[in-house]
């Protein structure tokens, strides 16, 4: 793709969606913590919601009273207690009410559809993929967002700057599953050093894929230990610095015969565009539109 790209010598501010569809709403009845991460781990405990066996066999047997005693006091402690570096991250709750909630990842499609209609097959021939916006609290440092950059030889984006993430498969728990198993291939990720917060909007790409962006907090004693045949690189830039709208740009650009433009940070040594810049985009929107 890149070589079909001609860029100008010209820059201009981003002209894109000023504003996002909200995060879907809790349904009333039944209420269920469940995100279709259904396996019991080592401690007893559904690795997706944290209940353990005997709840989740009572839970339609329960009335709405006990429901939310669990969900909105005993699981949140059991998560603090699995995932203790959760605590750390000071954007916690502003993400939450940002994002979609995991037991209701969106539907429909990609935000930036209108932008690539004339290059792309009909919603039903879209692939699923998933990636993983790992934020890592970094005590004195702040916030950091993990990104990789991908090996060239790949056959989709090759040496591009990436989220871990990749294709839905069939035994897959949905996009918070292929997002948590693609990022321990990629890059040695266990799902125990990951605390998932919730999804942003669908976002299409110009290779055919609907991704579904996965929010989580990254264990910040986690080592990264990157595939050599995937990833090339894994490193952090500041989650303030991706989240100002000073350091984003619109580039324009040729492709396939009719202007185009993309999404870009300059980041020193790293190049972050394409999907990836608006995915961070389209966080940074829905944090503001939040507050």
């Amino acid at each position: 793709m890149r070589s079909a790209l001609r860029f100008p010598v010209h820059v201009r501010p981003p002209v894109l969606p000023s504003r996002f569809p909200p995060g879907a709403a809790a349904p009333s009845a039944p209420s269920s913590p469940c995100v279709r991460l259904c396996r019991i781990g080592a401690d007893g405990l559904c690795e997706g919601c944290l209940r353990s066996g005997e709840e989740i066999a009572r839970w339609p047997r329960m009335d709405e009273v006990e429901r939310r005693r669990l969900m909105e006091g005993v699981l949140p402690g059991r998560e603090r207690g699995r995932s203790g570096f959760l605590e750390r991250l000071h954007e916690r709750e502003r993400l939450r009410a940002a994002l979609y909630p995991l037991r209701q990842p969106p539907g429909g499609d990609g935000w930036n559809r209108s932008e690539l209609d004339d290059l792309l097959p009909q919603p039903a021939a879209l692939a699923e993929a998933a990636v993983l916006v790992g934020l890592v609290p970094r005590e004195g440092a702040g916030t950091q967002v993990l990104l990789t950059r991908r090996t060239d030889a790949l056959r989709h984006h090759g040496g591009q700057v990436s989220f871990p993430g990749g294709r839905v498969e069939a035994g897959d728990a949905g996009a918070l599953g292929a997002a948590l198993r693609e990022s321990h291939e990629e890059i040695a990720l266990e799902a125990r050093q990951v605390a998932p917060l919730g999804y942003l909007d669908p976002f299409l790409t110009i290779s055919g894929f609907r991704v579904v962006p996965v929010v989580a907090v990254i264990d910040p004693d986690y080592v990264p230990q990157p595939h050599p045949d995937e990833v090339a690189a894994v490193f952090e830039v500041p989650f303030d610095y991706l989240m100002s709208a000073s350091h984003l740009r619109q580039v324009e650009m040729e492709f396939r015969g009719r202007p185009r433009s993309v999404l870009e940070y300059d980041w020193p040594g790293q190049r972050i565009w394409g999907a990836t810049a608006a995915i961070l985009y389209n966080l940074r929107r829905r944090l503001e539109e939040g507050a």
